[in-house]
């Protein structure tokens, strides 16, 4: 019904808009921003199958870098093409031949209304609601105390392989739908734990989330920062208590091995962060000296990555540590699959499937890689002391099976097998991914029944968590359990701000200015900025107070610091600037402000006016730059190496003739110098040719 009228609303806007020329730009323009924004869910749904959600959202922050976009080369080429069309509205705009002079504001109110019609019977609409709800603020601090962590010792330390097949739900076992496609793990099924209804709350249900879900017990949330946060900071959740943290302190090692690139989603920065001593990913793989057709768009293929699981678990339980040891399968990923050398010839033959699906292959071959890896382990002479988990990372995203899983009960895949564990199925109530973790240690250690907000899976008792949450009244308590897991990336405790190592400490994460805070008028932080701080500084009105960390060059004209700088700034616009010195024993936000005199409260930013030769060698330099547009006042321009390390500074004084001469001493070479002066809005430079730098003698007198 909503895609009727959906369609309705939108060829009504074409009508009007070639009904009357007036207001014609203003309408082409909003029929072109909805069929854009309208174009560009469909193409996020194709990646996500759930149109804009919390993987959107986190995906936006973390990047793309490592994923396979080859795979989705149709889906783009369409994507373009749907751009292209959405714009043809300006064209429309300009046609003359239908349009009637009279009835131009009633076309007008029409045409709008249509508009509104056609946002809100949209998906966009009914995401942005579910976005909105999932992030609006929460009180966190209201499911606290049901947050926890494990703290009993293990009686005795089996060894744990788990197993994550990517996107391999249990919903493929269905004999009705799938006949034969499974038979290997149906029949570990009936030799294991078997935990059926498992579901994917908010924030578990991509590769990330459902490690970050299943080994933490809480939902990933992206952190309360801009795009492109993740490189900024040095920690993935640390506050959180995960897994392989805790195994950690009982004495464990931890590894990681995968095919894909653990840059993406920020997986390889989860691990470390998190207790694992050795991850191997794709990078690690390309140095194997392993040949192209064991790699697909994703990474190195699962029958090389699982040999290499089972070397490595041999190498580990020879050793005599305790261990767990995690693999992350990658072939079963959507849209269609991809087949390994050792499964060329494996065709699935089966259900109503009239023709070759790439996926149904794919499936059946993982069924079996994962199978022999299992039985290899089972029976090898430390398959009593071992744990085995197989489970899906999170239910199938769009693929070429996604209109037969959608008529059918999705659940993931949950398998536990072990010489002391009796196989039985476990029907799971308002269970989801968040709480398998807690059901692994409850088998390690019985009295071990919780990790985060996890709850294990055979305790009958575990009403109180963050999966019967999300079962119960539309999830309308759930969004508590997210506020909390937001925290998670600073800590609570974040208005004192110090500088280590470069970076600067917020509550227990550490992030590389320059940087925003915003804090509200309980001082909590609600937002970290990373991206463009300068302008999103000026453009702020703040509610309470904003925290904005840059270098000191942007602030005041009086010394030459090349250090961290932090300013306070209030609704008020009081102000208070502390210096570097200052930032490197502690500095509370909540402090009080008061007018300073000669602090600028429009920051200056970095505008890089050249780059220097590479490979500098030690001496007495000067920088000289022939400008032909400048500020008419004095400013700073500064000498920078690559590693953001300040080099020289020179405060540049108003020259007629445009001629700008720095000096610069090096103590060692440097490679990959930049020039950058520092500008205020609306100031901007240009410099004629490239920085000139010469070798100069030194001169006999310093100031």
């Amino acid at each position: 019904m909503h895609q009727f009228m959906l369609t309705a609303a939108l060829l009504g806007m074409v009508g009007l808009l070639l009904a009357s020329g007036r207001w014609a730009g203003l309408k082409a323009g909003v029929l072109s921003l909805i069929a854009v924004a309208l174009s560009s869910w469909w193409f996020i749904n194709q990646l996500s199958g759930d149109g804009l959600n919390a993987a959107t959202l986190y995906h936006l922050k973390a990047g793309m870098e490592g994923a396979g976009v080859s795979d989705f080369s149709g889906d783009i080429a369409i994507y373009v093409a749907l751009l292209l069309v959405s714009l043809t509205p300006l064209l429309l705009g300009r046609i003359q031949r239908f349009r009637k002079a009279a009835h131009g504001r009633a076309v007008f109110a029409g045409f709008m209304a249509a508009a509104v019609v056609a946002v809100m019977v949209s998906p966009l609409y009914h995401d942005g609601l579910r976005l909105y709800r999932q992030t609006r603020p929460a009180d966190g601090n209201a499911v606290a105390s049901e947050y926890r962590v494990p703290r009993d010792e293990l009686p005795r330390r089996k060894n744990i392989v788990w197993i994550y097949g990517e996107s391999l739900e249990r919903t493929y076992f269905d004999q009705k739908t799938f006949p034969g496609l499974m038979p290997h793990l149906t029949k570990l099924a009936s030799q294991a734990l078997d935990f059926r209804g498992i579901t994917s709350a908010d924030g578990g249900g991509w590769t990330i989330a459902g490690m970050v879900s299943s080994q933490c017990g809480v939902p990933l949330t992206a952190s309360p920062s801009d795009e492109n946060s993740f490189g900024r900071m040095a920690s993935f959740l640390p506050e959180a208590q995960c897994l392989g943290d805790y195994l950690r302190s009982q004495g464990y090692r931890n590894d990681f091995i995968g095919g894909a690139d653990g840059a993406f989603a920020g997986k390889a920065s989860f691990l470390a962060s998190h207790g694992y001593d050795d991850i191997r990913d794709l990078a690690w793989f390309k140095g194997q000296k392993i040949t192209p057709e064991h790699f697909s768009a994703w990474g190195v293929h699962d029958d090389v990555m699982l040999d290499e699981v089972w070397d490595q678990f041999q190498a580990l339980a020879r050793d005599g540590q305790p261990f767990m040891l995690t693999a992350l399968t990658m072939d079963t990923h959507h849209p269609a699959g991809h087949l390994p050398v050792s499964c060329k010839g494996t065709r699935y033959r089966g259900g109503d499937f009239k023709e070759d699906v790439g996926l149904l292959d794919a499936l059946q071959c993982s069924d079996r890689l994962i199978s022999e890896l299992v039985e290899k382990i089972r029976s090898s002479r430390w398959g009593d002391d071992t744990l085995i988990v197989v489970s899906s990372d999170h239910l199938a995203m769009p693929n070429d099976l996604t209109d037969t899983l959608k008529q059918m009960p999705r659940e993931n895949l949950l398998l536990m097998l072990g010489k002391d564990i009796a196989p039985r199925q476990v029907q799971a109530k308002a269970g989801s991914t968040l709480d398998s973790g807690a059901t692994l240690l409850s088998l390690l250690n019985p009295n071990l029944q919780a990790i985060g907000f996890g709850r294990s899976l055979l305790d009958s008792q575990h009403a109180h968590s963050a999966s019967a949450a999300y079962a119960r009244k539309d999830g309308t308590d759930y969004p508590r359990y997210l506020a909390y897991a937001r925290g998670l990336w600073t800590g609570h405790e974040t208005r004192t701000l110090k500088v280590h190592d470069d970076r600067i400490v917020v509550g227990v994460q550490e992030v590389r200015p320059p940087v925003l805070l915003d804090y509200d008028a309980q001082w909590n932080l609600k937002n970290i900025t990373l991206e463009d701080t300068p302008r999103q500084f000026r453009k702020a009105s703040p509610e309470n107070t904003l925290a904005y960390v840059d270098r000191c060059t942007a602030f005041d004209n009086d010394s030459p610091d090349s250090g961290w700088c932090v300013l306070l700034l209030n609704n008020a616009r009081d102000a208070r600037l502390y210096r570097s010195s200052e930032l490197a024993h502690g500095v509370r936000v909540d402090a009080p402000l008061q007018r300073m005199a000669g602090v600028r409260l429009e920051p200056r930013q970095p505008v890089t006016v050249g780059s220097a030769l590479r490979q500098t060698s030690p001496g007495h330099y000067q920088v000289t730059l022939n400008t032909s547009h400048r500020p008419n006042h004095a400013f700073w321009i500064e000498a920078m190496d690559g590693e953001g390390k300040v080099l020289a500074q020179h405060w540049a004084l108003p020259d007629p003739s445009g001629h700008i001469e720095m000096q610069l001493d090096l103590d060692k070479e440097v490679d990959d110098m930049q020039i950058r002066a520092w500008l205020g809005s609306p100031d901007d430079i240009s410099v004629d040719n490239d920085v000139a730098l010469v070798k100069a003698r030194r001169p006999t007198g310093r100031s």
